[in-house]
């Protein structure tokens, strides 16, 4: 056998050789003597010895760096708040009682025996983690009964469950949108819709803060772009990104407007609707609130660590898109799956949806009555459509600069937390966000409060404002 493959092997490379044009062979054999050379070239620079001496006092005068850089005494990570026991309508914060205007439990639904009764009834049966990804072994009946429910709920094809609210949208965007591809986004987007632009290497084109006029120039501009090189635009293509609420200004988006310029322009359009979910309509979100077909959007993703009070999210969509994201979107294929007994909590909740679904108008008349009160602020002013349960408050008077603005609004937040109203500043990575939003304090609203609870939290804040501005 050798000594037949052996001539047989030599007319092969003889074969290969003849039939090779001269300029391959000349290229052969440069590189050929270029790794000789890399492999035997040795360097003639010489290496200076120390002295035992001088070697001592190299390492007496080195000084290593610290494992941990240096942190500034007013970093906010030092402030601690400690909170005891569950956290509700009311909260328990460095030992006082306060009512919570901070946590995004907005139908009080963390509250809700029910769904309590049936995560430990999870827990028990399935233990507290998967520990492992969907597609490997973490994929359990209730994640399955729990994407069945939510496609259900939602009138979709079919839902697919992450594990993480902040991977869902940012692990979305680039299962999809890839380096020759162009997204139009809101600049208002938050900050996970913001890492999903950034892992996806698209070129992205923003627009002002809900302005159509902005946008539909910006896709005029690229049309005329399109038509002077179309073989380039055929392989291109195009996706509109918007939250339903936006979590930076608590403003509803012009979905109407943007489905048609969706329409206008050939584009695929995701929409996020982590605060709208479970608020606007039904709790079907902003595409029931405006009665427009989910048609019309290609892809919805929400939360479940709001409306829901579980953790996670979800992406749902036609079977085509949602089948897609088992396969190409890196926060569903890498993470551990969602612990069983959340999942579970999450279904519980969407029975309590279809149980009681005045829930949301219940929920819509405290954001209703949260506007008109907290419109009357002497020192603040408010910002938000009057159906969104989460509201900015600004300085009416712009402080000179942002950190400046922080430092007013956390000795606020810290006074109000003393005299038992729960209220947090907004907390951005300004250096990093693609355009930072002002300053603000955030207010979370929860359908079980009171006309008396929005009262108190009213003179609260108001009294506080007056006090910390007066001292400035």
């Amino acid at each position: 056998m050798v000594t037949v493959a052996v001539p047989y092997i030599f007319n092969e490379i003889y074969s290969v050789f003849k039939n090779a044009p001269p300029y391959a062979l000349f290229l052969e054999v440069f590189l050929l003597f270029a790794v000789i050379w890399l492999i035997f070239h040795k360097s003639n620079g010489k290496t200076k010895k120390l002295s035992p001496e001088e070697k001592a006092r190299i390492i007496e005068n080195w000084t290593p760096e610290p494992l941990v850089a240096f942190t500034p005494e007013d970093d906010p990570a030092l402030k601690e708040r400690l909170v005891t026991g569950r956290v509700g309508k009311r909260v328990t914060v460095n030992g006082v009682d306060c009512l919570n205007l901070a946590s995004h439990n907005y139908l009080g639904l963390l509250e809700n025996p029910e769904i309590t009764e049936s995560a430990i009834k999870s827990l028990r049966k399935y233990g507290v983690g998967s520990c492992g990804p969907r597609g490997f072994y973490g994929t359990v009946d209730v994640h399955l009964e729990l994407e069945e429910r939510l496609a259900q709920f939602m009138n979709m094809e079919e839902a697919v469950v992450y594990s993480y609210a902040f991977s869902t949208i940012a692990s979305a965007i680039p299962a999809y949108s890839k380096r020759a591809d162009i997204i139009f986004v809101d600049e208002a987007v938050n900050f996970s819709i913001q890492k999903g632009l950034d892992a996806s290497r698209s070129k992205i084109v923003f627009f002002k803060h809900n302005d159509m006029k902005d946008l539909e120039a910006k896709l005029e501009e690229q049309a005329k772009l399109d038509k002077k090189n179309p073989r380039k635009a055929a392989k291109t293509r195009k996706f509109l990104v918007a939250e339903g609420i936006y979590f930076n200004t608590g403003e509803i988006c012009p979905l109407r407007e943007l489905v048609e310029l969706r329409k206008k322009y050939k584009l695929r359009m995701f929409l996020d609707e982590s605060i709208s979910f479970g608020c606007l309509g039904k709790g079907k979100g902003l595409t029931e609130h405006l009665g427009i077909d989910k048609i019309e959007i290609d892809l919805i993703s929400a939360s479940l660590e709001h409306s829901i009070s579980s953790i996670g999210g979800f992406c749902v969509g036609s079977s085509f898109i949602v089948e897609h994201q088992r396969m190409f979107s890196l926060g569903y294929c890498f993470s551990a799956s969602l612990p069983p007994l959340l999942a579970q909590a999450a279904i519980s909740a969407l029975d309590t949806f279809e149980k009681d679904p005045q829930m949301f108008d219940q929920l819509q008349e405290k954001c209703s009555l949260v506007q008109e009160k907290f419109s009357k602020f002497t020192n603040l002013t408010l910002r938000g459509d009057i159906l969104s349960p989460l509201k900015h408050l600004y300085l009416r008077k712009e402080l000179s600069s942002f950190e400046e603005e922080q430092e007013v609004l956390e000795k606020i937040s810290e006074e109000c937390i003393k005299r038992g109203v729960a209220v947090v500043k907004a907390e951005y990575l300004d250096k990093i966000e693609k355009f930072c939003p002002r300053a603000s304090i955030r207010i979370a609203i929860n359908r079980l409060l009171t006309k008396d609870d929005i009262t108190t939290a009213f003179d609260t804040i108001e009294e506080v404002s007056k006090k910390v501005l007066a001292q400035k």
